[in-house]
């Protein structure tokens, strides 16, 4: 509570918020190069995955969506584009982590990690974002 709430008694309106994720933005530099690498990992047709206003593209999951964006209104015109994410900030889940693994080293993902107390491990995107695959 802050202090006028302290001083009058009154409690906060309930939030219009909801307490649910809708989508995480993924920068990247190149958005048509990022759309065609994440629908490799992910299993999933280009042709289903539209870039939108030349610098988004949503892609269809299940639960929260990803967003890839070059991001022009947050650094994306700077000659580095947007700074990329250095630290895990979402996790892709597997039912089989070992089979998941071998993918991302067949598709050549630079990987940060090996599977960590058998539970997850990290790759790195084109851009040098970072993504946690984990067992569900």
């Amino acid at each position: 509570m802050n202090e006028s709430q302290t001083q009058t008694g009154s409690a906060l309106p309930a939030s219009p918020v909801k307490p649910k994720i809708g989508g995480v933005f993924v920068p990247v530099r190149d958005i048509e190069a990022s759309r065609r690498w994440y629908c490799r990992v992910l299993g999933l047709e280009e042709s289903a995955c539209e870039i939108m206003n030349g610098h988004l593209c949503p892609l269809p999951m299940t639960g929260a969506g990803l967003i890839l964006d070059t991001m022009p209104q947050w650094g994306g015109r700077e000659p580095g584009g947007a700074p990329a994410i250095e630290t895990p900030a979402f996790m892709l889940p597997t039912d089989d982590l070992e089979g998941a693994l071998a993918y991302m080293k067949a598709l050549g993902v630079e990987l940060v990690t090996g599977i960590e107390h058998d539970h997850w491990f990290v790759v790195k995107d084109p851009d040098g974002n970072k993504l946690m695959i984990c067992r569900e």
